[in-house]
């Protein structure tokens, strides 16, 4: 599957009780449907991120920019303060939103579904907004606008 091109998105919402930013990288954010707006995402059961974020129930994905490499492997990483180096701010619903990324979507968590090693999570889109720039792609292991990379 290496092999697909994929945009790569920050899943990110607060801690409850502590408030503290918790977040993931996805590279199977998609939208679902218009009417009602949802997308969905896949994440491994496996992850600590994860959890921290559905107790809270809503989350903003931001959809990384080309050239938004650190951003990526430092929230891709499992060190417990992940935010300490990233750029990031509040979105309406308080999540955190990646500052200079290519587009925010703000979401509610309304299903998740097993799917063998992985949980595929439905959410309501609450609100969506474009930034500028190319949109960051992963293809066989490899980060790049899709422009760069050669598929």
């Amino acid at each position: 599957m290496g092999h697909l091109p994929t945009g790569v998105a920050v899943v990110a919402g607060r801690e409850p009780g502590t408030g503290h930013p918790a977040g993931l990288v996805v590279g199977t954010l998609q939208s679902l449907s218009l009417d009602p707006p949802l997308v969905s995402f896949s994440v491994a059961t496996t992850s600590r991120s994860w959890p921290k974020i559905r107790r809270a129930g809503y989350f903003s994905a931001s959809v990384l920019a080309d050239g938004q490499n650190d951003v990526c492997r430092a929230l891709s990483s499992r060190r417990d303060d992940k935010f300490a180096a990233v750029d990031w701010h509040e979105s309406a619903d308080g999540t955190p939103q990646i500052a200079g990324a290519h587009a925010w979507i703000d979401c509610k968590t309304v299903q998740e579904l097993a799917g063998g090693d992985h949980f595929i999570v439905i959410a309501e889109v609450r609100r969506l907004e474009a930034g500028g720039g190319e949109p960051m792609v992963v293809h066989r292991g490899r980060l790049g606008g899709y422009r760069a990379l050669r598929f």
